[in-house]
Parts: structure tokens; C-alpha cells; sequence
């Protein structure tokens, strides 16, 4: 079955750096003023979108995954969506936290579980982007660098279309990260190096080879992808937007995309005010935070130190778009420890049911530790993204859940274990 064909109301790209704009057969992936630095931004003609899409018409749409949001997209050649996995990307559930945002102060609380995408992790989205332009340029490998949740989405997303993987994962990334690679079928390269290393190496071997390249930032619709999370979520809250959204970060290309989905919903007239974004990045890791500190747009490449890997990033490639998102909104970065995010993974589990993966419980961490500075306060509705599951890194959940009791098979060992003597009868 052939794809199906919509409209397009893309208009062109923009560069971040310099500002210069081209047509969108122009350029494919950067600003050739700056080579691989010159991310670009995708533009839109809001005002046909306003004529041709409007909330009665999105009100009366059954379908619930990130597709309802098709004329805010850059996708001119669709998959038939019914009969492919990619028909679950987005939608994924808004959970409110009461529990929670009482011991935090705070009015009302949310949390949007990403770890429910069909390979758990926010990157889904990015990714069933990624695989459809892939497919309207005629390519049939397509690639991308990940510590592991951007590759497993990929890989899963290409299957379902029957595209090849080639990924580059640096090889400390976590083996049920591995394994969803190899059980969808990628050619997958574990890299002696860094996530930083696998990234330069995968834009390399993309150039060489001619397959379409996925990689956070330099792809300029990975972004796009990413902003739905932010459309869903003021969506769910019945267009009541809500006063700050926090979510982890390490390139910087979902807090990106959650700024462009939000500005995206102020150029409709959708949106009663603009939220404030909170970034939240490991202490070991926090190339952006320490740029935003300082006021400027200087980031400067550390070497990252955490156990949180989806984060662990030394160069954020879409560091930019993330600084202005955070400025624009008002919002701030924050910075927490491996023990903080250690105890969010916990606390989100045990008060919330939600089961986060490291970098996926970072937003949480940072939200308590803004509820302690004042950043936030009892008057607000406060959404934190979980952006993978727990079951991405099982180590780190042992590590934060601590050890079962092994026992022998009789209720002598029950009642020493629990230290309780058993009901009389």
C-alpha cells in the first residue's frame, strides 16, 4: 500500500545562528553558512493552518496519538497510519499527582508518562518523524548516535516501515537499551567512546554512505516531532496551560521541542498563557545550566558523570534552541545529583506508579528541589514529563529499589523476614 499524501504547510527553515532562511527542498538537515553547527528551525504558515485546522475540528478526531496534530507537522508522505505501529506514537497519559503535590505544596500536579510510547521512551516521536522523512527522500538506511533510547526508537520505528538501521551507541549504554536494538533488526556499532564520539562518528559515516541521519539537532524535524508532547499536554488540561513544565535534559532537543510546540499554540491563538520551562540536567553533566548561569549562549563541552545516561551528554547539540526556550518562558535550569535523581525514581514509583528510568524520574528531581527554592508555589499546575521507563536501565532501578529478600521456602523464614508473628487463627 502506498503512502498516502497530505499537505505540507512547512515554509521554510531558519537558521538559529544567523537568522538566514531557505526554501525546504533547499537545505536538508543545517545552514550551510555553519556546517554541521548551524541547527535550523522549521517554519510554518500559521495563517493557512488557521483556516484549515481549528480545536472543534482536533475536538471531533478519534485518533489520539501525536498524528491529530498532522498540519502543525513536516510530513508530506504519511505510512498508512491504521495499520502501523507508528499509530501509537503520542497520546501517552496525563496523570495528576495529588499525593504529590501535596507534600510539594503545589495545586495541582501532573505527571506525562512517555515511558507508554510502543518502545517506552519519549524519542518515539522524534522518530517516527525521522522514518517517514526518511522515506520521502528515497533513502532505505537510515541512522542516528544515542546512548540508547533515540537508537531503540528509531530501530523500532524503521521496522514497522521496513527501513534498515545502522546505530551508533557508545558501549557503556545499558544492555536492555542494547537489546531493544538487536531484537528490532539495526545494525548496531557499540562505539569505545563516548555518546559525544558516536555522534560526530554517525554524522560521518551518514555523509560517506548517503543514509538519511536521525542525530538529535543537526536533523532540524526531530524537533518537531518533540513538540507534540507539548500540544498533547495543554490539549489533556482542556486548554488550560499549565504554569510551568520541567523535564530532563542533555542534547536540549526536547526542551526545544516542547518551546516550539508551545509557541506553535500562541501563533493559533490556542494558548491563555505561555507556561514556564524548567530543564532539569544532572549536576555530572551540565553543559547547559552552567551557560544559562551565566547569561549567554557560550556552551562549553564538560565531561559528563552520571548515571542518568539519556542525559549524559559533554556537547549539547541543540543547546540553543533549549537556552531560548527556557528564556522565553521564564523558566530556569536546574541541577541535580545522582542521589537526587535516585530518590525521584522512588518516590515517583512508590507515590505515583510511574516507573521511570533515570533521566526519565531528572524532571521530578528537579521540581522538588524548585518547590524548596520558590521557583514554584501553591497557586501552580505543574506538569513534569517522564520521558522513558524504568525498564530501560533495570540496574539503576535495582540500585534506587534496593534488594530483595531471598528466604527459605517455609513461614518460619516469612515471619523472621518481616519481623511480625503470623494472626491467630
Amino acid at each position: 500500500m502506498a503512502p498516502a499524501t497530505q499537505r505540507t504547510y512547512v515554509i521554510g527553515l531558519r537558521c538559529v545562528l544567523c537568522g538566514a532562511e531557505y526554501a525546504p527542498t533547499e537545505v536538508e538537515y543545517v545552514c550551510p553558512r555553519h556546517g554541521d553547527e548551524g541547527i535550523l528551525d522549521v517554519l510554518y504558515d500559521y495563517n493557512a493552518i488557521k483556516r484549515d485546522f481549528t480545536r472543534e475540528k482536533l475536538a471531533n478526531d478519534p485518533d489520539p496519538s501525536m498524528w491529530r496534530y498532522a498540519p502543525l507537522l513536516p510530513i508530506r508522505n504519511q505510512v498508512p497510519i491504521a495499520s502501523s505501529p507508528l499509530a501509537s506514537v503520542g497520546g501517552t497519559p496525563l496523570y495528576r499527582a495529588d499525593r504529590l503535590a501535596g507534600e510539594l505544596g503545589l495545586r495541582e500536579l501532573y505527571l506525562k508518562d512517555d515511558g507508554r510510547n510502543p518502545t517506552a521512551s519519549f524519542k518515539d516521536r522524534a522518530s517516527a518523524v525521522a522514518v517517514l522523512k526518511a522515506l520521502e527522500s528515497g533513502r532505505d538506511v537510515v541512522t542516528t548516535a544515542s546512548s540508547g533510547n533515540a537508537a531503540a526508537a528509531l530501530a523500532g520505528m524503521a521496522a514497522a516501515v521496513g527501513l534498515k538501521t545502522v546505530i551508533f551507541v557508545p558501549e557503556t549504554a545499558p544492555q536492555a537499551k542494547v537489546a531493544q536494538l538487536l531484537i528490532f533488526g539495526a545494525t548496531v556499532l557499540l562505539v569505545k567512546g563516548s555518546y559525544d564520539q558516536a555522534f560526530d562518528l554517525c554524522l560521518a559515516a551518514s555523509k560517506a554512505f548517503g543514509w538519511y541521519c536521525r542525530n538529535t539537532a543537526y536533523n532540524p524535524y526531530m524537533s518537531e516531532g518533540k513538540k507534540t508532547a507539548s500540544l498533547e499536554i495543554v490539549e489533556q488540561l482542556g486548554w488550560r496551560a499549565p504554569d510551568a513544565i520541567f523535564v530532563a535534559v542533555g542534547d536540549g532537543c526536547i526542551i526545544g521541542g516542547l518551546g516550539k510546540g508551545l509557541r506553535d499554540l500562541e501563533a493559533l491563538g490556542w494558548l491563555e498563557r505561555m507556561p514556564r520551562l524548567f530543564g532539569v540536567q544532572a549536576a555530572g553533566a551540565a553543559a547547559l545550566a552552567t551557560a544559562w548561569q551565566r547569561g549567554d549562549e557560550d556552551i562549553r563541552p564538560v565531561v559528563p558523570q552520571t548515571l542518568a545516561d539519556s542525559i549524559s551528554v559533554g556537547r549539547p547539540r541543540d543547546g540553543i534552541k533549549a537556552l531560548r526556550a527556557v528564556r522565553r518562558t521564564g523558566g530556569a535550569f536546574i541541577t541535580v545529583t545522582d542521589e537526587e535523581i535516585l530518590e525521584a525514581m522512588r518516590v515517583l514509583a512508590r507515590q505515583a506508579a510511574v516507573f521511570a528510568e533515570p533521566a526519565g524520574a531528572t524532571g521530578y528531581a528537579g521540581l522538588v528541589k524548585a518547590a524548596r527554592q520558590g521557583l514554584v508555589g501553591s497557586g501552580d499546575r505543574v506538569v513534569v514529563v517522564v520521558t522513558g521507563n524504568g525498564l530501560k536501565d533495570v540496574r539503576s532501578a535495582m540500585q534506587a529499589a534496593g534488594e530483595a529478600r531471598r528466604i527459605e521456602p517455609n513461614l518460619t523464614a516469612v515471619r523472621a523476614a518481616l519481623g511480625v508473628e503470623p494472626s491467630p487463627p
